[in-house]
C-alpha cells in the first residue's frame, strides 16, 4: 500500500522536476505523465510522478492531509 499525498509541478526541467505539497519541496521525475504542465498536481511514487490528478480532487485530498496532520 502506498500513501501520497498530491504534488503540483511548480518547475520542470524535461524529464526532472520540482513537486510542492504542504510547504515541502520534492524533486521528481516526470517520465510516465504525458505533457506535464505547471500547476498540474500529480501523485508520486518512489520519486516518480505516475498519475495526475484533477485540481479539485488534489486539494480535497491536500485538506484531508491537512486535517490529519492538525489532529492532536
Amino acid at each position: 500500500m502506498c500513501l501520497a499525498a498530491p504534488l503540483k509541478l511548480i518547475e520542470i526541467h524535461g524529464k526532472d522536476a520540482i513537486g510542492e505539497s504542504l510547504g515541502l519541496r520534492r524533486a521528481i521525475r516526470v517520465d510516465f505523465i504525458d505533457n506535464p504542465k505547471l500547476g498540474d498536481y500529480v501523485i508520486v511514487h518512489a520519486g516518480f510522478a505516475i498519475e495526475r490528478l484533477p485540481e479539485q480532487q488534489a486539494l480535497e485530498d491536500l485538506a484531508d492531509w491537512e486535517a490529519l496532520r492538525d489532529a492532536r
